[in-house]
């Protein structure tokens, strides 16, 4: 299991969040306001063009009080560390944390890197779907919930395109719809106040279109 499973005090090992339009700005916001004490890894999908020079780590990094890093290759996750997945790719987990980097399939990179982080960390999941257009994230927060993690979304009135966020919670699978600065604040809490995620737990409606574990692929 992931080593940061091991403090007690830690609700989430793995806070996962995609973005699309917008989704710069939103990963600034987000990120200015944890502390340097966020014993989460972060791993962030931002739908970007494939370039030879990726500035998005810098861009992050400006406002970031954690350690800003692109994701290679049989990278491990580390807690306290935002990781960036590459553009035009997706990421798969194993329950240890190892990360094994994949071709992305026209551009939708948070469905299977939800999917792979919920069968690697159940429970121990937390994700975000922010700003965007299309559905990208949708399906994987069925994953997420189906393997007993947590889901937030960005609300509508904050997001500079609706798609991504509207299309996840349609689903019934997002606990909390949260303005971008409330959200913020809901990731520290569930993260790092001692029993904030049992406290803030939503239950599922009958309705919700889960994916549980026995059938994801």
């Amino acid at each position: 299991m992931f080593a940061a499973a091991q403090s007690p005090s830690t609700a989430f090992d793995v806070v996962c969040m995609t973005a699309s339009l917008g989704g710069v700005s939103a990963y600034r916001e987000i990120l200015s306001a944890l502390p340097d004490s966020f014993p989460a890894a972060l791993v962030l999908v931002q739908h970007r063009p494939v370039r030879e020079h990726d500035t998005l780590v810098k861009v992050l990094q400006y406002r970031s009080a954690l350690p800003v890093r692109l994701l290679h290759d049989a990278d491990r996750l580390t807690p306290g560390v935002v990781h960036v997945v590459p553009a035009g790719r997706t990421a798969a987990f194993s329950p240890e944390g190892t990360v094994t980097l994949h071709p992305a399939d026209n551009h939708f990179a948070a469905d299977p890197t939800f999917a792979s982080a919920a069968a690697a960390f159940g429970p121990r999941l937390l994700v975000a779907v922010l700003t965007g257009r299309q559905h990208d994230g949708a399906l994987g927060v069925r994953h997420v919930r189906g393997a007993g993690g947590r889901a937030l979304a960005q609300d509508i009135a904050t997001s500079e395109a609706s798609g991504m966020p509207s299309a996840a919670t349609a689903t019934g699978c997002i606990d909390f719809v949260l303005p971008l600065p409330v959200l913020a604040h809901a990731l520290v809490s569930l993260v790092m106040v001692t029993g904030a995620a049992g406290m803030m737990r939503v239950s599922l409606p009958p309705w919700a279109a889960v994916i549980p574990p026995a059938l994801a692929t």
